[in-house]
């Protein structure tokens, strides 16, 4: 045990001596190996700053990317429109005094906002109808805090869809989508003006989530507006986000945020927007005519069907509408359609009820010169017919 203690305190010993005899002997052997010491440190630095690097380039994903595209092409817009509000008279329910003292009607400037996004390079813009109505100005803001006095092209109430134009060139655009693709979980991307931040210092606000559903209809509001096939989305969408854009991950405008479902006013996840191919067919009848001619008419009167309606037409049962009267010269009457024709089918879709006949005869994509087909049952037969829309004389 004392032997090989001994034999180890003499071999360090003897390894101190030659150490530092080598350094003696070769004095830039010291610095050597402290330029060494740096160089490892300084590798080890650089190391850590690529790490760095990773770490950033990991951040960069596809929403960043998608956002970083699109953002310069959403835009702030402000408002100045003219409303009219009414005070009701305390005598409204006396017709004597209500003619002495009736209502008063006054109109007042309001200030309103919203969102939209340059749609060409020379400076059309989309936004929702109800944030333009009845504008006397519309100031358009972009990214870079350029502003710009816009024009309104053109819009489409029940749609909920107005064309604006601002005097620019080379603008930054969002590229359309095809919603008709639209996967229902994969990322959607809203972009907008919630509650004017926009104004605040030009950046618009986004939001993260996913595409919830697609096709969503909905009855005609208390504005009047129609919205169908919207697509569904949990991005939060506020006041203000009205207009702007929802991208998919690869930046491309999938649709237009336009509505919510809230309980107190704010985002509960249920968003809407208007899809893509429905907002481009509809741009390009507002370039040319500034407006949607829905104004058609088919001259048909039609009523539900009862058991004693069913019996004396022999139906099997009371699904479809029966045909009451057809105006003279209509669209109806030159399709060859008759009094007592049972409608069981519009376009393919099976119909059970008048509602269902209107809810068909109101959607918003039908048009003046659109046709559409019917299959009705007259003396146990089926008939195809088809009725070309035609304008209301």
């Amino acid at each position: 045990m004392v032997r090989t203690l001994f034999y180890y305190l003499m071999g360090t010993l003897i390894g101190v001596a030659l150490v530092a005899l080598f350094f003696n002997l070769n004095p830039n052997g010291l610095q050597a190996l402290k330029a060494q010491g740096v160089k490892a440190v300084a590798v080890a630095d650089r190391n850590a700053e690529s790490g760095d690097e990773a770490v950033t380039r990991s951040r960069r994903n596809a929403i960043t990317r998608s956002v970083g595209e699109a953002s310069p092409a959403v835009v702030g817009i402000n408002v100045i429109a003219v409303r009219e509000y009414r005070y009701r008279s305390p005598f409204y329910l006396d017709p004597f005094f209500r003619q002495m003292f009736p209502d008063q009607v006054y109109r007042k400037h309001v200030e309103n906002l919203g969102s939209g996004f340059i749609i060409s390079p020379d400076g059309y813009v989309l936004t929702n109808q109800h944030v333009v109505e009845e504008a006397t100005k519309v100031v358009v803001t972009k990214t870079s805090g350029e502003k710009f006095d816009a024009d309104i092209i053109g819009a489409d109430r029940d749609n909920d869809l107005a064309l604006l134009k601002i005097n620019g060139q080379n603008l930054p655009y969002i590229r359309f989508g095809n919603s008709d693709e639209v996967i229902i979980g994969e990322w959607a991307i809203a972009i907008g003006n919630p509650f004017g931040l926009f104004s605040i210092h030009s950046q618009p606000t986004v939001t993260v989530g996913v595409v919830s559903a697609v096709d969503r209809d909905f009855e005609r509001n208390e504005e009047g507006r129609l919205y169908q096939d919207m697509i569904q989305t949990d991005a939060a969408i506020n006041r203000g986000n009205s207009g702007g854009p929802l991208i998919n991950s690869i930046g491309e405008l999938i649709g237009m945020n336009t509505m919510i479902f809230t309980e107190g006013g704010g985002s509960i996840g249920l968003g809407f927007a208007i899809p893509s191919n429905k907002l481009k067919t509809l741009v390009e009848e507002l370039k040319v005519s500034g407006s949607i001619d829905r104004d058609f008419w088919t001259g048909l009167h039609v009523q539900d069907l009862n058991r004693v309606i069913a019996m004396s037409l022999r139906l099997p049962d009371l699904k479809g509408v029966v045909i009451t009267d057809i105006d003279p010269g209509s669209p109806s009457q030159k399709a060859g359609l008759e009094p007592t024709d049972v409608i069981v089918s519009v376009n393919g879709k099976a119909v059970s009820n008048t509602a269902e006949i209107d809810q068909v005869l109101k959607n918003i994509d039908l048009r003046v010169g659109d046709k559409i087909r019917l299959t009705v049952l007259r003396g146990g037969k089926k008939i195809e017919s088809t009725v070309k829309l035609e304008k209301k004389g």
